[in-house]
């Protein structure tokens, strides 16, 4: 093991963290622009010497091409994987060396190039950041391996009831929607993709325009553009289509689909829109999803179906907020022979908070186990540069985490019976069940 990985690692054990407590002050974020359009936010965090980068690009699966979802997913598989200067191998050993972890992924929205490097090896940590970014190599052989290998995850996947809940669901809320398919691709869109299909969507969406860079670590900003600029000035233009140029689903609302599976249990996703990332109420939204089900135990879910009624072993709730409003979930898996019963039950709640159930006694203690957990959500550098990536690329003020606690502390009870009669209603919910037939045993 070379010097550069012990240290490496022994930074990664110590995780960058900041170990912020609800008292103290989050850093705030430091905001420059880089002459090309790129957006660089910075926050500074010197207990380690490390540096976390992530780079968000409006280049995520809503714009791969008609039945060939899974586009975004390949292109930054091989955007990680090889440059037009190093191939698999030789790349491999490079990162090795330095002990740089470099990766990238693609979700609805966005594709992302993240690296965390040491301190002493930043120079060199950028150098490869904008290798993989600036020269992809293309290697034919590559992409087949790498199709090849995703296709046979995608055929594997479809013996989860979970990914095929996934699709069912993406496809029912929305069927003929840039978010209608999985980001990771299926077994029958993977096997469209070519080459050239990667080619076209890196050339049209792989731009600095609308895309944030963010970083968090060991390093101030006039070091941090002095590194910079010389590698990514040459990176230019405009995304044919930004972030935001996407219309709204159409609402779908009390539909069931039943896929059989040769299963013992019924998996039971219980699904409708949600709210978009910018949505004005989306605090309310957000505390009123942690009474329903995302608080765990504490959640009114949890009690209702499994503490009071053992039906299931978990059940729990969250929405995807994106550019445009995202899924809305609930999902629990029971015997096929208590599914209905399940569901019944997790209606009724939907139904009670529709109805404003809700108590100040329950809204406090929701907003105390969510600020005393925010912490939590800052504590490392990767953790961070996430967060940050979040909020430039979706334009949010850059103050947000900073505002975060108080914006939860300020939902008062009439917000969250408000949001409530939006998103509560039971017959707005549409159902998927993947499992055996009803009625079998």
């Amino acid at each position: 093991m070379n010097n550069r990985l012990l240290k490496f690692l022994t930074s990664l054990l110590l995780g960058g963290f900041l170990f912020i407590t609800p008292a103290q002050a989050v850093p705030p974020i430091e905001e420059a622009k880089m002459d090309n359009g790129l957006r660089i936010l910075l926050m500074e965090a010197h207990a380690v010497p490390m540096v976390s980068m992530q780079l968000i690009i409006p280049a995520g699966s809503r714009f791969d091409a008609s039945g060939k979802g899974g586009t975004a997913s390949l292109m930054a598989a091989m955007l990680a994987d090889h440059t037009g200067q190093h191939d698999h191998e030789a790349w491999a050993e490079r990162l090795d060396a330095e002990a740089i972890r470099l990766g990238a992924s693609a979700d609805r929205d966005g594709m992302s190039l993240s690296i965390t490097v040491l301190k002493e090896a930043l120079a060199t940590g950028i150098d490869v950041f904008s290798e993989a970014l600036l020269t992809p190599g293309w290697n034919k052989a590559r992409f087949k391996l790498i199709k090849d290998n995703a296709i046979s995850s995608a055929q594997k996947a479809q013996e989860e009831p979970a990914v095929r809940a996934a699709e069912a669901a993406s496809n029912l809320l929305f069927k003929n929607h840039p978010y209608g398919h999985r980001s990771s691709g299926s077994f029958a869109t993977l096997q469209n993709i070519q080459l050239a299909d990667l080619k076209k969507l890196y050339s049209s969406q792989v731009l600095p325009e609308g895309a944030v860079l963010a970083i968090s670590g060991d390093i101030n900003m006039r070091e941090l553009l002095k590194l910079l600029k010389p590698k990514l000035a040459t990176w230019k233009g405009q995304p044919e289509k930004s972030l935001f140029d996407i219309d709204n689903a159409s609402d779908i609302h009390g539909l069931t689909k039943h896929i059989e599976m040769p299963t013992s249990q019924t998996l039971s996703q219980i699904v409708r829109l949600g709210p978009a990332r910018k949505d004005q109420n989306f605090f309310p939204i957000f505390v009123l999803n942690h009474m329903l089900g995302g608080g765990g135990f504490g959640s009114r879910l949890m009690e209702e179906v499994r503490e009071k009624r053992g039906l299931v072993y978990g059940v729990y709730s969250y929405f995807i907020p994106l550019a445009s409003p995202g899924p809305f979930i609930i999902t629990l898996q029971t015997r096929a022979d208590q599914v209905q019963d399940a569901e019944k039950v997790v209606r009724d709640v939907l139904q009670e908070m529709f109805d404003g159930n809700i108590t100040q006694k329950s809204l406090d203690e929701a907003k105390a186990n969510l600020t005393g957990g925010f912490a939590q959500r800052l504590d490392s550098n990767r953790e961070r540069v996430g967060l940050m990536a979040m909020i430039g690329f979706y334009q949010m003020p850059l103050d947000y985490l900073q505002v975060w606690t108080e914006k939860v502390e300020s939902v008062t009870l009439a917000n969250l019976k408000t949001a409530a009669k939006t998103y509560m209603n039971p017959v707005q919910w549409n159902l998927i069940r993947v499992g055996p037939p009803m009625g079998a045993q």
